[in-house]
């Protein structure tokens, strides 16, 4: 899908940066030992031409030299870029020979299995590149060729990668589920966490300031102050109000705030305040607790776990044209199909819900294409990135998906809060997205270990 194109290997990203943005990376593969034949990769030839030879051989493909040496170039340009420190270039030059290797043992692969991506799949994917670096495809054409690349090359890579995705939607996402039993695991795992960094609280306090220098007797006075004003608020009296009658928080802001400490992760709090609260529902109250600054009264505001999904989300509602590619309609025309759609009802000739009702080839053509309102993480990635850019009343370029190819409308956008059951589907999204890591990593693995490679030395 051509819009997944955030799954860029790691010589793609190198291609095209700095045009992408610095997010954007494979999903990584445990390299493997003995992969360091490369260095010294690049070393200039006489005259100050740089010497190419082959560097690997996967199931008699070659990897050259100078093709590690340029994606190794551009990898640690953009690593520089974003302000990561210094990588020893050898290093980096065996990284990105292992993911080389890996890239075209699946590529390979893709072939032996008939997938393959046609001009117009590629022709969007550029469209969409351009359209994340705020240009056209003139100008990302021109910036390239100022990098060193053609844009012949450059399209190349792209159909790599569309192929890449595809196959790896096929060998590796369709492996993936996840149970309510292990969706259950993790909520009473992390329900039942006491590791601080998981946790976010909210505290207000009354503080009594002892001095260092203070008496027994002046001690016991302030701690007897301390009682008194937890006394009250144990009875029920308004915290914000005792703050400002008995706290000498020498902050302002904090007295003006009801001597709230604001939201933050449980290790951000001295270990006092969290024994002091840990076992305090939200609304409690604490007893008097000692530090070497005074004595402290501690209200329990909010509590929440940080790992756990947010209670609020950005929902959003949209409609779709869905077209399955088939023996008569192939993708390309598909997507000329959905374009002339497009154009007739931003003409105001056709009416999206009725071209849906008509066209669209799945269930939600009854409802005129209408998908309801849709939590994060819902669709596909593919569809969810396009949707998500949109602006409500904006139609998409056509797109496609491992399902076909999409028109898609946005209608609204809203903030909502989720029930108890979306946020077991959001722990499952989440879950799956975890097992998609491991599950990539071993299948390229796998992948990799069927492949004859052959590593060379540098000639002599």
């Amino acid at each position: 899908m051509t819009h997944r194109l955030v799954a860029l290997s790691v010589a793609s990203l190198a291609l095209l940066a700095p045009l992408i943005a610095p997010a954007q990376g494979l999903r990584p593969s445990a390299p493997v030992a003995g992969s360091g034949v490369v260095a010294p990769v690049g070393l200039p030839a006489a005259g100050g031409l740089a010497a190419d030879y082959i560097v690997a051989v996967v199931n008699s493909e070659p990897i050259t030299n100078n093709e590690v040496r340029a994606a190794t170039q551009r990898l640690a340009q953009q690593l520089t870029q974003q302000g990561r420190p210094p990588v020893d270039a050898s290093a980096l030059a065996r990284e990105v020979l292992e993911r080389l290797i890996n890239e075209k043992a699946q590529l390979q692969q893709a072939r032996e299995s008939g997938i393959d991506a046609d001009s117009a799949a590629i022709d969007q994917a550029e469209q969409n590149i351009a359209q994340q670096n705020q240009m056209t495809v003139p100008e990302l054409r021109r910036r390239l060729v100022q990098q060193g690349t053609a844009p012949g090359q450059f399209r190349n890579q792209l159909r790599d990668q569309i192929v890449l995705t595809r196959l790896r939607e096929r060998e590796v996402e369709s492996r993936v589920r996840v149970s309510d039993l292990e969706v259950d695991q993790y909520l009473r795992e992390k329900q039942s966490s006491n590791d601080p960094a998981t946790q976010q609280i909210n505290l207000a306090q009354i503080v009594v300031s002892v001095p260092d220098t203070a008496t027994p007797v002046q001690v016991a006075a302030l701690q007897a102050r301390a009682q008194r004003a937890l006394t009250r608020a144990l009875a029920g009296e308004d915290f914000a109000a005792l703050v400002r009658e008995f706290s000498d928080a020498s902050d302002s802001a904090s007295l003006a705030a009801g001597g709230e400490l604001g939201l933050r992760t449980g290790d951000r709090y001295p270990p006092l305040f969290l024994q002091a609260t840990q076992n305090l529902a939200v609304g409690a109250i604490s007893a008097l607790v000692r530090s070497g600054a005074g004595f402290h009264i501690l209200k329990v505001l909010e509590k929440k776990r940080g790992d756990l999904p947010a209670m609020t989300v950005t929902q959003s509602r949209a409609r779709h044209i869905l077209l399955r590619a088939s023996p008569q309609l192939s993708e390309g025309a598909a997507r000329d199909k959905l374009n002339e759609f497009k154009k007739t009802i931003l003409a105001g000739k056709a009416n999206f819900a009725e071209l849906a009702r008509e066209q669209s080839q799945d269930g939600s053509a009854a409802q005129g294409g209408d998908l309801g309102w849709a939590n994060p993480g819902m669709f596909v990635p593919e569809f969810e990135a396009v949707m998500n850019a949109l602006e409500p009343g904006q139609i998409s370029e056509p797109l496609v998906s491992r399902f076909g190819v999409h028109l898609i409308e946005l209608m609204e956008r809203r903030q909502a809060s989720l029930s108890p059951q979306e946020q077991r589907e959001s722990v499952r999204a989440q879950l799956r997205e975890k097992k998609l890591d491991e599950t990539y990593a071993r299948w390229a693995q796998d992948v990799r270990g069927r492949a004859y490679v052959e590593l060379r030395e540098p000639p002599q």
